[in-house]
């Protein structure tokens, strides 16, 4: 009776204590959850909020919409840097905490008012907690993940931000306004409370001297006691390696840019994530009900506004399960190239169909639908989750924090210049070399992939420049000094 599927599979998520790593990953990626509750709330609202008899108490014109798009990504530009150092110095738990409060006081200024500057106001505020989510949450997810769940916790962060995107488009169809903001406001006041309960990481702990805490912290992690011999194992190695890493000259950019191998690495999660950012994802969220409109007039499509986000947040949500499920199975390298390389065909074919129709050549309604929902789909099932997780895996503890911050302002700024220059490059050029552009840049994503993305699943940091220096996998990296191994977290 004890060999049936469920129960095997229950045992199995105790052991190692894989239940209690998702239990802690899910709380770490609730202030991402919240954060794309608060980006999707823009869609299902914007009608409510401009119209006369709404709940706003003066006009909300277009040019207010679009600021209120772009600004969230302005503050993190500047404000990247700052928390990863604040996630270096006060720890992973309480930049979360900060978090969370940022949220709050976000969705608070929007009960206040709802007047121009409170609206912008609030996505300000909100600006400073994607900076929180951004930088902090796939350094945390990391340093409490074992490595066999490495990659699938890391893949949550896209996975809550979609269905934080997908609970406010459902939300906002069925509920009264006043409703969906008073469940927004909710979400991160519970956290905030809840997630003092939560332990800090492991290696943070380590970095702080607070060994007995760092071994409670673990063995809570991986549901086991702290006399366990292989707990006691992975403390050492942590000590060992901040021994090291205190050896070491205190780490800064010169650091990375002196060392040829860290360079490279840094230049690896540059480009990676820059492709991420400027394939046209948000370009075909933003134009998914212009796509659903021409599908209309061919095919019997006639979907209200709100059902049709519905409809691309469940693609987005669905894209981000299959992620979390495979990435272990497929490993980093090859999930992204298949994803950028199935986005970029999608873009390809959104691109050419706009054109031909273009021209007074019919082509069938349901070919950009389907082009659209393959990109959103490939996007959530790779291209936008695995980025964030080679980035944490390419660097060790001292260099972890600086690099994911920079690469955040990089994508907070490429961000906030897309949802700007949208509809002026549209007007300049048209919607299909848009599409097309974006296509490029997709499959030479997928190019560099191929050719320089070092597989980082089930590998040490040590491991995987030992990949960048020769090409070649090398089990096992011995400190020239002591003769240790370094440690996998």
């Amino acid at each position: 009776m004890l060999d049936v599927f469920p129960l095997r599979w229950i045992a199995r998520l105790k052991n190692g204590g894989i239940a209690n790593q998702f239990f802690m990953a899910l709380m770490v990626t609730i202030p991402v959850l919240n954060f794309g509750m608060l980006m999707g709330w823009q869609s299902p609202m914007t009608p409510i909020l401009q119209d006369p008899k709404g709940p706003a108490p003066e006009k909300i014109t277009d040019e207010h919409i679009s600021w209120m798009a772009s600004i969230t990504f302005f503050p993190p530009i500047f404000c990247g840097f700052l928390v990863g150092d604040l996630a270096d110095r006060w720890g992973r738990k309480i930049t979360t905490l900060l978090t969370s409060l940022m949220l709050v006081i976000s969705w608070a200024i929007t009960l206040f008012s709802l007047r121009p500057w409170a609206l912008i106001a609030s996505r300000v505020v909100a600006g400073l907690a994607c900076a929180g989510c951004y930088v902090v949450t796939p350094l945390y997810l990391k340093e409490v993940a074992s490595d066999k769940v490495r990659g699938a916790l890391g893949s949550l962060f896209i996975l809550s931000q979609n269905l934080g995107y997908l609970i406010v488009y459902v939300a906002g169809d069925f509920l009264p306004f006043a409703a969906v903001m008073w469940i927004c406001t909710a979400v991160p006041v519970v956290h905030l409370l809840v997630f003092l309960a939560m332990p800090e990481t492991p290696v943070f702990l380590v970095k702080q001297g607070k060994i007995e805490e760092a071994r409670n912290a673990l063995a809570w992690l991986r549901n086991t006691s702290t006399d366990d011999k292989n707990l006691e194992e992975t403390i050492q190695q942590l000590e060992r390696e901040e021994e090291y890493a205190r050896s070491m000259k205190k780490a800064s950019w010169k650091s990375i840019f002196q060392d040829k191998t860290t360079f490279k690495a840094f230049r690896i999660s540059l480009n990676v994530m820059l492709s991420q950012e400027t394939c046209g994802y948000l370009v075909v969220l933003m134009y998914a009900g212009s796509i659903f409109e021409k599908a209309s007039e061919s095919i019997s499509l006639k979907l209200s506004p709100n059902k049709q986000t519905i409809v691309v947040g469940a693609i987005q949500l669905l894209g981000s399960i299959v992620a979390s499920c495979i990435v272990e199975q497929t490993g980093r390298k090859w999930l992204l190239a298949g994803t950028s390389f199935a986005t970029g065909l999608s873009m390809l074919a959104l691109g050419a169909w706009f054109y031909i129709t273009s021209m007074s050549i019919w082509l069938p309604g349901w070919l950009p639908v389907l082009a659209m929902c393959l990109c959103i789909f490939a996007d959530a099932a790779g291209y936008q989750p695995v980025p964030y997780v080679i980035t944490s895996e390419l660097f060790s503890f001292q260099h972890r924090g600086m690099v994911t911050s920079f690469v955040s302002s990089i994508d907070a700024l490429s961000d906030f210049l897309q949802t700007k220059a949208y509809d002026p490059l549209l007007k300049l050029i048209g919607i299909h070399w848009v599409f097309i552009m974006f296509s490029v840049v997709c499959f030479f994503g997928t190019f560099y992939t191929v050719m320089w993305v070092p597989e980082t699943k089930d590998r040490t940091v040590a491991e995987i420049y030992a990949l960048l220096e020769d090409g070649r996998k090398k089990e096992k990296r011995k400190d020239v000094e002591n003769g240790k191994e370094v440690s996998r977290l």
